[in-house]
């Protein structure tokens, strides 16, 4: 299997005036193409931050990352900022949808930074949002959207440009029980069936249990935990 993020003696350091806080300490990782990923740890533990690194957010005190083959922990703002549209789909907690505009202009924004003309955009937006079953909402405005429909919505934007990589970011801690059900099973379908590679970072040890692979974040270093094979992972519910 297709390594597609490489990650080597990684760590972290925030400096808060005279105190230096080492988040991540020498951090080892691979993860493989079409790896469905879940970091737990408590709060503290680096698992945000490992993420954001992971995503080009951030960049490591030490140490190495590769994605794709390409080394991404040297490069400079501009370049990440490039790199990031290219390959990486984000999706957050908190949806992060423009209120004034619709479910379809939402999912097209991404498409902005691209070379596709307004026809394309929109085929492509539109796409996105019937793979997510939200056709029906396409002209709806986040505000006229339940939670699980606007994170769908976000769900779609992360997917439009076709990214390398998943990133998600606490994607179901804003959910009633039923919705984020619904969002897990989504999540768990694109990476099943379109073979998308994806990270999560989760508190929720059910979110968690979507994954193929659950590891533990404790003191800024990674504890390998339980192993979840496809077939071992929970019904759609």
């Amino acid at each position: 299997m297709t390594t597609l993020v490489e990650i080597r003696s990684v760590s972290k350091v925030y400096e808060r005036g005279s105190q230096r806080i080492e988040v991540l300490h020498h951090v080892n990782l691979d993860i493989p193409e079409g790896d469905f990923l879940a970091l737990m740890g408590p709060s503290g533990s680096g698992k945000t931050t490992l993420l954001n690194l992971i995503a080009g957010i951030d960049t490591p005190t030490q140490g190495g990352i590769a994605v794709a083959g390409r080394r991404i922990d040297n490069l400079s703002q501009g370049e990440l900022a490039r790199w990031r549209a290219a390959h990486i789909g984000f999706v957050f907690q908190f949806y992060n949808l423009l209120p004034m505009l619709s479910a379809l202009r939402n999912v097209e924004l991404p498409l902005l930074l691209t070379r596709l003309n307004a026809a394309q955009r929109r085929r492509n937006a539109t796409i996105a949002l019937k793979l997510v079953g939200l056709e029906g909402r396409m002209s709806h405005k986040p505000g006229e959207l339940s939670g699980g429909q606007q994170q769908r919505v976000a769900i779609a934007r992360a997917i439009v440009s076709d990214p390398t990589l998943l990133v998600c970011d606490e994607p179901t801690g804003d959910l009633d029980r039923h919705s984020a059900e619904e969002v897990l099973t989504l999540l768990r379908q694109l990476n099943q069936e379109y073979g998308k590679t994806m990270v999560m970072v989760t508190h929720d040890p059910k979110a968690a249990e979507y994954a193929r692979r659950i590891l533990h974040l404790d003191k800024g270093t990674l504890v390998e935990g339980q192993v979840t094979d496809v077939g071992d992972q929970v019904s759609d519910g």
